[in-house]
């Protein structure tokens, strides 16, 4: 496994759709692990492939809630409901969060690492996280869709309030 670079959101290829994968092979899954490591490295909660410069239709994402992590392949939303308000960030817009409307509740249908389709529902911060990353396959950011005047900084240096 390797960290691989993350893209910064001057880099053109984050506005670029990523291609559907043909095989869930070796070399696809050792992107996965490698995503997963890189998600890992800068503290995200989840990846797409187009991230770390690979125009694929990967994603994997980890809600730290002792849940195994998710790696999935052409995944797509098939069905939304609802709506919450969350604070988003991106590991392409470091220290960087906004405000915007994600589905409350989503179900995806995908491959998973051993090729198999599944089914998944999400829910509040997975549903929000779905939503994230498969929209970087499909070349949008989290702040083309932010509720305006509402980005922000985070000084990574400041401690945290309580």
């Amino acid at each position: 496994m390797a960290i691989r670079q993350v893209r910064l959101e001057t880099d053109e290829i984050l506005r670029k759709k990523a291609k559907e994968v043909d095989e869930v092979d070796d070399r696809i899954r050792e992107i996965l692990d490698d995503m997963l490591e890189t998600m890992y490295e800068y503290n995200g909660v989840g990846l797409a492939g187009p991230q770390i410069g690979i125009l694929k239709r990967i994603i994997v994402i980890d809600l730290y809630d002792g849940s195994k992590p998710l790696k999935l392949v052409n995944p797509r939303i098939i069905k939304q409901k609802g709506e919450q308000e969350v604070d988003e960030g991106c590991l392409s817009f470091p220290n960087e969060f906004a405000k915007l409307i994600r589905p409350a509740e989503v179900i995806v249908e995908a491959l998973n690492e051993n090729g198999k389709k599944v089914k998944i529902k999400g829910e509040g911060l997975l549903a929000q996280a779905l939503a994230h990353e498969i929209d970087h396959l499909d070349g949008i950011l989290f702040v083309d869709k932010m509720i305006p005047g509402t980005l922000h900084y985070v000084d990574p240096n400041e401690p945290e309030e309580k």
